[in-house]
């Protein structure tokens, strides 16, 4: 069962360690980093993915400056787990706390563009393409 938990004194080091599959490095920040940016970003909602006992990614949520809105910041599943099912069973759990937040009526994200990139994942979700672009990243909306 995929759980997201708070990241705490006893698993952040755990978190920090965790690493995408060689290649993908491209498309999302070092886990480290996105512990750094949540702790000086008081809108900021990390948690660690585990699957069961066991530590498998990492989310960070925080809401957009300029629209009010949620903003998927980062997600990761760390290499070795990734293809087991536990990026769209958190993701859900993910969507499903934004839709549990007061007057939230979207969740945005973006990705950058590429062979290997993130998009089609995020389509089945329900992800659409929007035609916005935020620092070389096109950014999608599920409306809730």
């Amino acid at each position: 069962m995929v759980t997201l938990r708070e990241v705490t004194a006893d698993n952040v080091r755990a978190v920090c360690r965790l690493e995408v599959k060689p290649g993908q490095e491209r498309f999302v920040a070092p886990a480290a980093v996105s512990v750094a940016q949540a702790h000086y970003d008081p809108t900021s909602w990390l948690r660690a993915i585990y699957a069961g006992d066991e530590l498998v990614g990492l989310v960070l949520l925080a809401v957009d400056d300029e629209t009010g809105s949620w903003y998927l910041w980062r997600f990761e599943i760390a290499g070795e787990h990734q293809g087991k099912g536990y990026g769209r069973a958190s993701m859900e759990l993910v969507i499903e706390h934004v839709r549990s937040l007061p007057d939230t009526t979207e969740l945005l994200l973006s990705y950058e563009p590429g062979p290997g990139g993130p998009r089609d994942f995020y389509r089945r979700l329900g992800f659409e393409d929007t035609d916005r672009w935020e620092e070389g990243e096109r950014v999608m909306r599920l409306t809730l």
